[in-house]
C-alpha cells in the first residue's frame, strides 16, 4: 500500500481517485470573496501550472505563457477563454495555503501511484527558498516527503520563522499513514522523538547518525566492526570509483533508540585521479535484520542522498529556483508547490529528464494542454 496522509474534512482519497487533474483543481476552496471574481480559480491554477511545467520561472511568465496559449488549447482543457493579469495570477497564487495545496495534491498523487512491488520508502528533506530573502524577512525553507520508488512528491510543508526543521517533519509525517513505509531522514533528525513518532505511526525508519548524536555515535563507532564481514558494491563513473562497504549488528545492549532493531557501518571510498578519500557513517534502523539486509538498507541511504537530484536540484537547475525573484508572502512557497506538482505530472507521464520534459512542453501550448487534460 502507498502511504496517504490522512483525510481531512475538505478531502476523500475515494472521491479523489475519480477525479481528473482539472476536476482536482476545481475542488480547491477559492480565498476570494465571490463578489468582483473575473476568472475562476481553476483557470488561475491551471494556466500557472501548465506555465510552469513548460518551464516558466516567475508571474511575469506565467502572464506571458497564457496569452500566448490561444483559445484552442483552452478551449481544449476546458477552461475559460479570457486571460487573468499578471496581477490577478500574482495575487490569487499568493493568497493560497502552500502547505493546503501541497496535501490536497498529496492525497491525489498517492491514489494514482502505482508502488505495488517492493518496500515503501520515503525520503524527507528540506531546502531553504535563497532568493526568496526579502529585508528582514528570512529565506523560507521547506520540508519536502519524496517517494525514492517513483520520484513523486508526496507533501510538503513551511518551516515558521524562528523554527526548524526538525518539529516541521514531524508535522508533516502526521499527515500521512506510514503503516509499512520506511522514512529516510538525515541525521538532524535523529532524535528519539521523531523516531517514535515514526513507529507509533505504523512505520520504520532508516537515520543517519553524526555529531548532533555524539553520545550515540561514539557508541556505535567503539562497536567491533572490523570482526564482521561487510558487504561492498563497487560503482565506475564520471572519472571516479565509488565502492561503499556496508556492515551490520543486531542492536546491542546498552544503546537505546526508540525500538532500534539493528545498527549498521556504511564505509564510502572514493577514488578520483588517483586520489582516495574516505568516509564512514553510523545507522539506526526500526527494521530487524530479518526485515531489511544491510544491503538493502546502503540501498535506502543511498536513495535518500538522491532526493537531492531528484527534486532540489531539479527545481534549482531547472527553474533557478534559489536565484528566483518571488519574495513576498506565501507566493515563494506557492511556486515551489506548483514546481513540484509540475515534476509529478511531468513523471506519473513518464518523462525521466524533467529539464528536457519542460523544453519539450515549452516548443508547442498544446503539449502543456495534453499534460493538463491527460493527468
Amino acid at each position: 500500500m502507498t502511504p496517504s496522509p490522512v483525510t481531512t474534512p475538505q478531502v476523500n482519497p475515494s472521491v479523489l481517485r475519480a477525479l481528473e487533474l482539472i476536476q482536482f483543481l476545481s475542488i480547491i476552496e477559492d480565498p476570494r470573496q465571490a463578489r468582483g471574481r473575473r476568472h475562476s480559480l481553476v483557470n488561475v491554477l491551471a494556466l500557472a501550472l501548465g506555465a510552469v511545467a513548460a518551464g516558466v520561472r516567475s508571474f511575469t511568465g506565467i502572464a506571458e505563457w497564457a496569452n500566448d496559449v490561444g483559445p484552442a488549447v483552452l478551449q481544449q482543457v476546458g477552461l475559460e477563454v479570457t486571460i487573468p493579469s499578471e496581477a490577478t495570477i500574482r495575487r490569487v497564487i499568493g493568497a493560497l495555503d502552500p502547505d493546503l495545496l501541497s496535501l490536497l495534491f498529496g492525497v491525489w498523487t498517492q491514489v494514482r501511484l502505482t508502488e505495488t512491488v517492493g518496500r515503501i520508502v520515503m525520503a524527507l528533506d528540506g531546502k531553504t527558498l535563497r532568493g526568496a530573502k526579502h529585508g528582514e524577512h528570512p529565506a523560507p525553507q521547506l520540508v519536502a516527503a519524496l517517494s525514492h520508488n517513483s520520484g513523486l512528491v508526496l507533501g510538503q510543508m513551511r518551516v515558521p520563522d524562528g523554527s526548524s526543521e526538525v518539529p516541521t517533519a514531524r508535522r508533516l509525517l502526521a499527515l500521512f499513514n506510514l503503516v509499512g513505509v520506511v522514512v529516510t531522514m538525515d541525521a538532524a533528525h535523529t532524535v528519539k522523538t521523531t523516531a517514535s513518532q515514526v513507529i507509533d505511526q505504523g512505520g520504520h525508519y532508516v537515520l543517519t547518525v553524526k555529531n548532533n548524536n555524539r553520545i550515540l555515535k561514539r557508541q556505535l563507532k567503539g562497536l567491533p566492526w572490523g570482526e564482521i564481514a561487510g558487504t561492498s558494491t563497487t560503482q565506475r563513473g564520471h572519472g571516479r570509483t565509488v565502492t561503499r562497504t556496508i556492515k551490520a549488528f543486531p542492536t546491542p545492549p546498552g544503546i537505546e533508540f526508540a525500538d532500534c532493531a539493528q545498527v549498521l557501518q556504511l564505509r564510502r571510498t572514493v577514488t578520483k585521479n588517483h586520489k582516495r578519500t574516505v568516509e564512514v557513517v553510523y545507522l539506526v534502523s526500526s527494521l530487524s535484520p530479518t526485515e531489511a539486509t544491510p544491503t538493502q538498507i546502503g540501498a535506502m541511504v543511498q536513495g535518500h542522498w538522491g532526493v537531492e537530484v531528484r527534486l532540489h536540484l531539479i527545481r534549482d537547475l531547472t527553474w533557478d529556483e534559489d536565484r528566483s525573484q518571488v519574495r513576498t508572502g506565501n507566493a515563494p512557497a506557492m511556486m515551489a508547490v506548483l514546481r513540484n506538482m509540475a515534476i509529478t505530472l511531468l513523471r506519473l507521464a513518464g518523462h525521466k529528464n524533467i529539464a528536457a520534459a519542460t523544453r519539450h512542453l515549452s516548443r508547442d501550448h498544446r503539449r502543456a494542454g495534453h499534460l493538463l487534460l491527460t493527468s
